[in-house]
């Protein structure tokens, strides 16, 4: 890629580099693969000790992600395909954090990474046509083009209950988990929070814990994962079939291997809906979710359908009534939030050492020195997990002071909700793209973060022919793509349910109101729309 010509300061700055990438996740290692194959100078700098991101700070028990683990990795590598062998149909986070230290390995990516570099603020020079970065220890950097790899779940959220810091035993977030190994064994465990990553905790702790109580807000609807071994010989056989696994991602609505059932739920007889979600529910990942009648997440009828399904599920696997009702969602139906799948989850309830308290009944007045107190009552606990969850897709950038031109602040021009060109650029904020950034196409996140870093380079390979040295997304650009998340997002019922999905965080400030906060549709049309920008010459991007 030919050089974009710099201007007369940044001639004479041989500190400035082309590009900057902030995160060394799966995003930000991708990234760095193509900026190189550009000829880029590019640096990436991580909050972090080493690579992986996501799978780098969520250590708690039980982690792992919910993609096939053969739909998640890379596809652009043939090589690395064959090298690489999954051990399990939805790999652990150690494994996970394995395989990325390998990709680093392999592209020796870890020389042109900054290590422990948490960004403090990154401000937009307009008379030297770069950013300036600044890190939290005072270290200063500056590129002509910044790209961001924060990861759309990377900023942990705490509640904010009186007297937290004075609990004089081990506390621990999960997405902030130590990297040494902590001891559940004949401990009294607190788990506070029923979401995706509590789920999957409270799944290990109670496996040893002398005591777990589980403090439920919310309950979520789940769903069985059924995860298993994989032998060398059905690795084999995956490898064959990895042309066909990823060209099944690029078609699905969300990414995964699973996709909606082209039937509306009440075009099925009630022995055939039921014998239909009996199959889907005894098989692996997300397919009684994602892989259902296309209806249940926009009908309401068929909703309560599948929702009385599962709660039936609940009911039949949770042996005392009164607990399996307070595990049942009542505020929300099947689907309409984030769905966690568990391993014998409910089960964990049938145990003597597990107690379900509800908060929501009896809500949690302070942290003790001792414990946890509630309106009706004193525990005391030896360890205490706050499964709390994240400030999703816009927590990570409020927390950097983005400065674009005229130094407007992204934090400032967010306030009402995050704005985007197809998640990936911001008017007033020049030189910038966003992977996986607000109004992106979620899903098998690893699937849309290959898309985004492809669309990225080839809009910087672009503007390198052309000798390009600035580019800046068009407000009315940004305002058609919002129009259109918005109209797209008419008539789900999950724009009803507040959950991180429609940016509400009862735990941080100015996150109770519900909002558009990805985009809704499918990964194809979200495709078509950043494509047809590119065909037409970058169209609402506005490049001197």
């Amino acid at each position: 890629m030919p050089a974009p010509a710099p201007t007369a300061e940044l001639t004479t700055r041989a500190d400035t580099l082309d590009v900057i990438v902030i995160g060394a996740g799966m995003s930000g290692l991708y990234q760095l693969i193509r900026l190189r194959e550009l000829g880029l100078r590019a640096r990436v700098l991580e909050a972090g000790s080493g690579v992986g991101g996501t799978w780098y700070w969520n250590r708690y028990p039980g982690c792992r992600f919910d993609s096939e683990s053969y739909s998640y990795g890379y596809s652009f590598d043939s090589d690395l395909l064959s090298e690489w062998s999954w051990t399990e149909h939805f790999a652990p986070q150690p494994e996970t954090e394995r395989y990325l230290n390998l990709v680093a390995d392999k592209y020796d990516l870890r020389r042109d990474i900054q290590f422990s570099a948490r960004v403090k603020a990154a401000h937009w020079d307009e008379a030297a046509g770069c950013w300036n970065i600044e890190l939290e220890d005072g270290g200063r950097h500056r590129a002509r083009f910044l790209i961001t790899a924060i990861g759309a779940l990377s900023t942990p959220t705490m509640p904010s209950f009186p007297g937290m810091d004075d609990f004089k035993g081990p506390s621990f977030h999960t997405g902030l988990w130590p990297k040494e190994k902590v001891d559940f064994a004949g401990k009294r465990v607190a788990v506070i929070g029923t979401g995706a990553s509590g789920v999957q905790t409270i799944q290990e702790v109670a496996k040893t814990a002398a005591q777990l109580t589980v403090f439920q807000r919310t309950p979520n609807w789940c769903a069985p994962l059924h995860n298993g071994k994989i032998s060398p010989e059905e690795m084999a056989e995956i490898r064959t079939r990895y042309d066909e696994i990823f060209q099944r991602c690029r078609e699905t609505w969300a990414c995964f291997l699973h996709t909606a059932h082209p039937q509306d739920t009440f075009d099925a007889t009630a022995e055939e809906r039921r014998a239909f979600w009996e199959k889907l529910y005894a098989e692996r990942g997300f397919g009684i979710w994602v892989g259902n009648y296309q209806d249940i997440l926009t009908n309401r009828a068929a909703n309560e359908e599948i929702s009385r399904f599962i709660a039936d599920k609940i009911r039949q696997r949770v042996k005392d009534p009164a607990v399996a009702e307070k595990l049942i969602p009542k505020n929300h139906g099947f689907g309409t939030r984030r769905v966690p799948l568990e391993t014998f989850y409910y089960e964990c309830y049938n145990q003597p050492n597990v107690k379900l308290v509800d908060s929501k009944a009896t809500p949690i007045e302070r942290i003790t020195p001792t414990g946890i107190r509630t309106s009706d009552a004193e525990y005391e606990f030896d360890i205490i997990v706050y499964a709390t969850g994240f400030d999703a897709l816009r927590g990570a950038f409020d927390r950097i002071d983005f400065r674009g031109a005229n130094g407007v602040a992204l934090k400032d021009k967010w306030q009402d909700g995050a704005t985007s060109l197809v998640g990936m650029l911001v008017d007033e904020f020049p030189n910038m793209l966003m992977l996986v950034g607000p109004h992106n196409a979620l899903g098998n996140i690893p699937r849309t973060i290959e898309f985004n870093v492809e669309w990225v380079t080839d809009f910087l390979r672009h503007l390198g022919e052309r000798g390009a040295t600035r580019f800046e997304a068009q407000p009315e650009a940004v305002a058609q793509w919002m129009d259109h998340v918005m109209e797209i997002a008419q008539g789900l019922l999950s724009m009803e349910v507040d959950s991180w999905m429609t940016g509400v965080n009862h735990n941080v400030a100015g996150r109770q109101t519900r909002r558009i906060a990805r985009y809704t549709g499918s990964a194809p049309n979200y495709r078509a729309w950043a494509n047809g920008i590119a065909e037409r010459g970058y169209a609402g991007v506005e490049i001197g």
